[in-house]
């Protein structure tokens, strides 16, 4: 375990982490302009509460789909926050250097939602955020922090291939799409790190069918039900199947 801390971040892995710090720059710029630019009104309909008596119903719009990726942008956001100010004993400055890029590139896009929900934003009338709960990973030691930083990209990715065909916005559709190529490289770091060589491994990526060698798809439905032991509500997610 020592001797693959210590040189984990040596030769590929050492470019590939200055990789995503680009490539999160750059979907991050077109996050920005796309925010600032987009003068469309249909995908901001008249604000409806979305967080009611401890549940959150996710809508059968954009919005919802914006919601479900802005909820997941602030719990990666207050997951590598967390490590970066108190990180595993084992963990290396390389190690916190890369979460503090990861924690970086999840930062602009929880606010680039927010930005561009407004105030339909499921949190836009809440008098406290919501505080998410990490305790069913293991974030004392290294291993433990990269499996569980594992898991969250992971989930990422395959949130993002399932929702990125329901967006009726294409601006937003293409912007999706780069973000999700940005987070696959952070899916695929975390991965290798937590275990070498393990990045397009049988569980993330398809082995036959007609998705063979892709990223596997989540959908709606089941990354509502993957992110509800970290959220303090009821994740509905039903409407967005319906796109």
């Amino acid at each position: 375990m020592a001797d693959l801390a210590d040189t984990s971040f040596s030769g590929r892995a050492l470019r590939r982490r200055t990789f995503l710090r680009v490539a999160g720059a750059t979907a991050a710029s077109s996050a920005l302009v796309l925010a600032g630019c987009n003068d469309k009104k249909e995908d901001n309909p008249t604000p409806t509460p979305e967080v009611t008596t401890g549940t959150l119903t996710f809508k059968g719009d954009d919005t919802g789909i914006f919601n479900l990726t802005y909820l997941l942008a602030q719990i990666q956001a207050d997951f590598y926050q967390k490590l970066v100010t108190t990180p595993p004993a084992d963990f290396t400055a390389a190690d916190k250097e890369a979460f503090v890029d990861m924690r970086d590139h999840a930062v602009i896009y929880r606010e680039f939602y927010k930005s561009v929900l407004s105030t339909n934003a499921y949190d836009s009338n809440l008098t406290k955020a919501l505080e998410f709960n990490f305790t069913p990973y293991t974030l004392t030691t290294r291993k433990g922090v990269y499996e569980a930083a594992s898991k969250l990209e992971d989930l990422g990715v395959g949130a993002y291939n399932g929702l990125g065909r329901r967006l009726r916005n294409l601006s937003y559709l293409r912007l999706l799409l780069k973000i999700a190529s940005v987070k696959a490289r952070h899916a695929a770091f975390v991965r290798d790190q937590a275990e070498p060589n393990s990045f397009a491994g049988p569980d993330v990526v398809a082995i036959t069918g007609s998705q063979a060698s892709l990223d596997t798809v989540k959908t709606p439905v089941e990354v509502a039900t993957l992110l509800s032991p970290l959220v303090p509500a009821v994740l509905v997610a039903d409407n967005l199947m319906l796109l």
